[in-house]
């Protein structure tokens, strides 16, 4: 089967799982994870399922990328900030949706192969930064919608203070190994409201920021279905 109909099927998949905001599908219909995944696993790019991209990380099935993204709402004047930059694939999903994607890595090798993917993509209006995501990006605060791609044992207060009145922010929530939930968690003039969406399985957000060789797990997830991870 090519790459184009395992895209179709995957795009048919994500339908019949509940994802039904068009544009979050036409994205990820024209962004072609092909080039966000290593070559030895060209064959399994439309597959749902995670995939590792080096330097000891994963790519989020695209099922969790979607779910993510739908949770979001996003209009397309959005001023959007991502917790994990990873290998660039929602970053660049999140580029086809919002006005301007602010993204953060920890892992700097990381960041730089996500920077040259998406230059080849033609993707302008990313903003990157090797940085320590948990503490945001003040700079450029507030922020319309925010999306974290590690679970955090609770919801960081420096993030959710960088959230927009009316704004959500989109983060996994729960220990490193025992149950952890997806959150869409939105700012009000009266304080937040949080909102479940599913059982989720992330690496745990890691304060800090790694030097240009050091690299550990992050910003890998799966969906759990069921009783299974």
């Amino acid at each position: 089967m090519s790459l184009a109909a395992r895209k179709i099927r995957l795009i048919m998949m994500l339908r019949q799982s509940g994802i039904t905001d068009t544009a979050v599908l036409a994205a990820i219909e024209r962004i072609p994870r092909e080039a966000f995944v290593p070559q030895p696993f060209l064959d399994q790019a439309y597959e749902n399922r995670t995939l590792p991209i080096g330097h000891g990380q994963t790519l989020s099935q695209p099922e969790v990328v979607a779910t993510m993204t739908q949770a979001l709402e996003l209009k397309s004047r959005h001023k959007v900030l991502e917790i994990g930059t990873g290998s660039g694939y929602q970053t660049a999903v999140l580029s086809r949706l919002a006005r301007r994607v602010y993204t953060i890595e920890r892992h700097k090798p990381l960041l730089k192969e996500a920077e040259q993917r998406l230059a080849a993509l033609r993707r302008h209006n990313i903003v990157t930064k090797h940085g320590d995501g948990s503490l945001g990006w003040k700079e450029q605060a507030p922020f319309d919608r925010i999306i974290v791609t590690a679970a955090a044992t609770e919801v960081p207060e420096t993030l959710i203070h960088q959230l927009a009145v009316g704004g959500h922010l989109v983060i996994p929530i729960g220990p490193e190994r025992g149950d952890q939930e997806l959150y869409r968690i939105t700012r009000t003039e009266a304080g937040f409201e949080p909102h479940r969406l599913c059982a989720v399985r992330f690496v745990p957000l890691i304060s800090g920021a790694l030097p240009e060789e050091e690299a550990t797990s992050a910003g890998a997830a799966t969906r759990r279905r069921g009783t299974g991870a």
